[in-house]
């Protein structure tokens, strides 16, 4: 008969062996994982990828342009001319009619490049250079009129020197409209300050994930020690209830006082169900910010909440918060790409006049292209010229009114960034004063619990000497029961305390050990 028992619990007890406890993660370990796993950190980083493009699109628009186009092409005409010849003397000139028809066929190739650079300070830079290639040969031969007959031989011709070019430079500035960095540069700046701010927004959703794990780490470290609280109650309950049965036994308790020991225990079995779920939830939403893909079948903890004096002073906390802050970088930027764009604005109110000054380089006509080519870089026949261009919209509605609302929105970001700086500010001292609070909670939790230990101890030890009753004991139990809730729930608080200082003053990364 043992030996079908002992097969039976073989084959349940192996699973048990073979099982894979449950990992213990640290504090630090935790983070990490997070870091590395979390989706959001991912959607994060690819926003501000895609921020930092929009640095790229404009700045395009300051790219050197290189355009060039070549044709060659042939054509063929012919002309008649009708004219008279002299057929006498000098002395006694006899004119006859004459028809001259002349045949031609002309070939041309001509090639042109061309780079074109507009600046951020409002200049423009354009370069030309065409070699070109033209050659007509042609054929004439006259008739005498009205017979038509050939008159004289015929003659030819063709091009001399068929190969020409030109060099051109220019460069046009902008002195009203479209001046200066500020102006003529405007959406590239705010487009940098705009990766700024995608850089700063990436880091504050990693220090949000910092501190929304450290909270869901503490949920799992509460729940798990205040099973093991719950787990003590109902043992000193089950203890009391089963030295009660034995004084009933032996009639020194009355039996009403079993009932009130059993409802007791009861009592605290419910609680540590509602513990038992309680830990399961705090576990379950702890894997699913660590693991969102490949969870595994259990996670435990391994840290548990110091209390240790705060480092910083509050006027000191303060000052490092409005350096170290990203919200604040980022209203800060933001103010200045405001502050750009009204600027920008308000030059385009200004009248247009530019200033024009260029040079082009010409060539002698030559059988080939390379003393084409030494004529314009040698400047043998230099041109040059300057100019000014002026243009004024009479009314300019558009850009008044784009300058209303630029100013409109540079002052909404002045009242955010202060509105910001102020929220900022307030967050910390709260954060500061709740810190305090919490160690201040912490000893007296601590000192809680310790005096009901010893409360509930002396009252058992009168109970045993007949000078106390059950309901005391009892009562004395769930005293210690919600002391020791207290004084975990104190420590808990004391540990997120800290994280939210930290993020509060803009030291949580650095507290942590991370960078970015």
């Amino acid at each position: 008969m043992k030996r079908v028992l002992t097969l039976p619990a073989l084959l349940v007890a192996f699973p048990l062996v073979a099982q894979e406890a449950p990992k213990a993660l640290s504090l630090q370990e935790a983070i990490e994982t997070s870091l590395k796993n979390n989706l959001q950190v991912g959607i994060a980083e690819s926003t501000r990828e895609a921020t930092k493009a929009n640095v790229l699109i404009e700045g395009g628009a300051f790219d050197w342009n290189l355009t060039s186009s070549i044709n060659a092409s042939k054509s063929q005409d012919r002309s008649v001319r009708v004219g008279a010849v002299n057929i006498g003397t000098n002395t006694s000139p006899v004119y006859a009619p004459v028809k001259t028809e002349t045949d031609s066929t002309t070939w041309n190739r001509n090639f042109t490049a061309g780079l074109n650079k507009p600046f951020e300070w409002g200049g423009s830079l354009n370069l030309s250079y065409a070699p070109l290639y033209s050659f007509t040969n042609s054929k004439s031969q006259s008739y005498s009129l009205p017979s038509n007959a050939p008159f004289g031989n015929p003659s030819t011709g063709s091009t001399f020197g068929p190969y020409d070019g030109s060099f051109s430079a220019s460069y046009t500035q902008s002195l009203l409209r479209n001046f200066g960095r500020e102006a003529a540069a405007s959406r590239l700046i705010v487009a940098r300050n705009g990766a700024k701010v995608a850089d700063f927004t990436y880091q504050k959703a990693i220090i949000d994930l910092v501190a929304a794990t450290e909270s869901l780490y503490w949920d799992v470290v509460f729940a798990k020690v205040n099973l093991d609280n719950k787990q003590q109650s109902l043992a000193l309950a089950q203890k009391q209830l089963k030295e009660n049965e034995i004084r009933v036994q032996v009639g020194t308790l009355a039996p009403i006082e079993v009932t009130s020991a059993q409802a007791t225990v009861a009592q605290r079995e419910q609680d540590i169900i509602s513990a038992e779920a309680q830990l399961l939830n705090a576990k379950d939403a702890l894997i699913r910010a660590l693991y969102p893909a490949n969870k595994p079948s259990g996670i435990d903890t391994s840290d548990i909440p110091t209390v240790s004096p705060i480092a910083v002073e509050e006027p000191a906390a303060e000052r490092m918060a409005l350096e170290r802050r990203v919200e604040l970088k980022s209203a800060k930027l933001n103010l200045n790409s405001a502050s750009i764009q009204e600027k920008a604005a308000n030059n385009r109110t200004l009248p247009q006049l530019d200033a024009t000054v260029g040079y082009t380089g010409g060539a002698a006509n030559a059988d080939k292209l390379s003393p084409i080519n030494t004529d314009i870089t040698g400047m043998k026949y230099p041109g040059y010229n300057v100019g000014l261009t002026f243009a004024f919209p009479i009314l300019n509605k558009a850009a008044r009114g784009s300058q209303a609302q630029a100013r409109a929105n540079r002052r909404q970001s002045e009242l955010t960034y202060k509105d910001q700086e102020l929220g900022i500010l307030l967050e910390v001292r709260q954060a500061y004063r709740n810190l305090e609070a919490a160690g201040k909670g912490v000893s007296a939790s601590e000192k809680t619990r310790i005096f009901r230990e010893k409360d509930l101890e002396a009252e058992q030890k009168k109970f045993e000497n007949g000078m106390s009753t059950n309901f005391l004991v009892l009562s004395k139990q769930n005293d210690l029961d919600t002391a020791k809730s207290n004084e975990l729930q104190s420590r808990i608080g004391y540990a997120k305390a800290v994280t939210a200082l930290e993020k509060a003053q803009g030291s949580l990364l650095e507290a942590r050990k991370l960078s970015l």
